[in-house]
């Protein structure tokens, strides 16, 4: 294992997207330009449906692992015109659609949604959502904290369609969750759950991570025993992602209060037994999903996405993305809003998207991007159906040649397979047929680790 940690920990892109945003080549998209481009995107799908996602950017103290755009503050005051702000930009949406667009995803990330007041959350909504017609398939998620997520909320948001909710666990253990500065008593994770329950959510994610300060194989071996009396029906096992040059509430521990790389991997692999002996199922490199849920059927049956969320049922190309630093991306082109509080809703209140950066895919890069999706969500790839995927399949056979004797993956002709214990190595794999990656040197660093 050791001999895996050392020739693959580099520091490469997650492939959340394709090209990943520090290669994207507009440096402030014309907002008018994007907006016809994502009408365009709206009526050229075989079936009209958008993916929404609202980033709530507030929190009330720092957890000092989160690489989040986030604002710390208690005052709550800053909830109204923030929400003011939103609800302008949906309107320029809607009205460069030209008709109430069709919601069949919608996620509200932050920072901390529950950070709004239920009355708050449940006007934003109400006006978003009177602006749109909801398919009948829906699913409406949303980021809990269990420290502050109170019944109201998830009664307001039950209401309104959410049938979905993702809690932010991290590790149950007290010494890491001082290190992270997240003490959350497990009374609170056993309230929202209950609540959840009551009220009807169909699916409770729990997000976990491995890696942190001062975490042990035990302690989170402890972790995942605690998280099997919950039943969560998904599990997002994240790699803790050390980049302490973009995040500073990061360098208040340093390398020597974290796991060593070759410890880490171990810690990965003795959760995801546990996992699995508990009934889920791998999803891709980092989750785990109960046989019966949407998750498990999308791998089963080839329809796995991946976009800036995670793994996801979710096949829209178009999402829009609302708040500030959201990305929206149609398949074709991506774009993301200011990160500053202040500029987002100034320029929102003038009637201008506030774009700071962006990137209209070339033939080459939609290519790449699909070969992306398929190795990372399906585990195979075949480079046949272009002279593109064929080059750059030949331009790295030496290196997939060493992948297969190292049990990441099997080749074919001209193609892939991702063995189980490459999947979690995808990102190494990915970072094969990037040519920014493979073309390119620089000495600011850019990414976490990949291990």
């Amino acid at each position: 294992m050791s001999e895996l940690v050392k020739k693959y920990n580099k520091a490469i892109p997650r492939y959340t997207s394709y090209p990943t945003v520090p290669h994207w080549t507009e440096s402030a998209p014309d907002p008018k330009k994007w907006l016809f481009h994502v009408n365009e995107a709206y009526y050229q799908q075989e079936e009209k449906g958008i993916s929404l996602y609202i980033h709530l950017p507030f929190c009330e103290s720092l957890c000092t692992y989160c690489g989040c755009n986030k604002r710390i503050t208690k005052n709550h005051s800053l909830e109204n015109p923030y929400i003011t702000a939103l609800s302008a930009e949906w309107e320029l949406y809607v009205e460069a659609i030209g008709e109430k667009p069709v919601i069949k995803n919608l996620h509200l990330g932050g920072g901390t949604p529950t950070f709004f007041a239920p009355k708050t959350l449940e006007t934003l909504l109400t006006g978003i959502l009177e602006k749109a017609e909801i398919a009948k398939d829906h699913a409406f998620s949303f980021e809990g904290h269990p420290n502050n997520t109170k019944y109201e909320h998830l009664k307001t948001l039950a209401k309104l369609g959410f049938n979905r909710v993702s809690y932010g666990i991290q590790d149950f253990n007290p010494v890491v969750q001082k290190a992270i500065h997240r003490m959350q008593p497990i009374e609170n994770v056993e309230n929202v759950v209950k609540w959840s329950r009551e009220l009807g959510y169909d699916s409770i994610n729990f997000d976990l991570i491995y890696g942190l300060p001062f975490q042990t194989a035990e302690t989170l071996a402890d972790t995942i025993e605690k998280v099997k009396d919950f039943k969560p029906e998904r599990i997002a096992l994240y790699s803790y992602a050390h980049v302490p040059w973009k995040s500073k509430s990061q360098r208040g521990y340093d390398e020597s209060h974290l796991p060593n790389p070759e410890l880490k991997l171990n810690m990965y692999w003795q959760a995801k037994s546990q996992l699995n002996a508990m009934g889920y199922v791998n999803i891709g490199m980092d989750h785990f999903a109960m046989p019966d849920d949407e998750l498990s059927l999308a791998k089963e049956d080839g329809y796995l996405n991946r976009n800036f969320m995670g793994y996801t049922t979710d096949k829209n190309e178009l999402m829009i993305g609302l708040g500030c630093s959201s990305i929206s991306s149609t398949g074709l082109a991506f774009a993301q809003n200011e990160k500053v509080v202040e500029k987002y809703q100034d320029s929102i209140m003038e009637g201008v998207l506030p774009l700071i950066t962006g990137h209209y895919l070339t033939d080459h890069e939609v290519e790449i991007a699909s070969l992306m999706k398929k190795i990372s969500c399906l585990g195979k790839a075949s480079f046949l159906s272009s002279v593109l995927l064929t080059h750059l399949f030949e331009n790295v056979t030496e290196e997939l040649k060493s992948m297969e004797e190292d049990g990441l993956l099997v080749l074919g002709n001209y193609s892939l397979t991702v063995t189980e214990k490459g999947m979690l190595f995808v990102r190494n794999i990915c970072s094969l047929f990037d040519p920014n990656i493979q073309n390119k040197a620089s000495d600011k660093p850019q990414f976490s680790q990949s291990i």
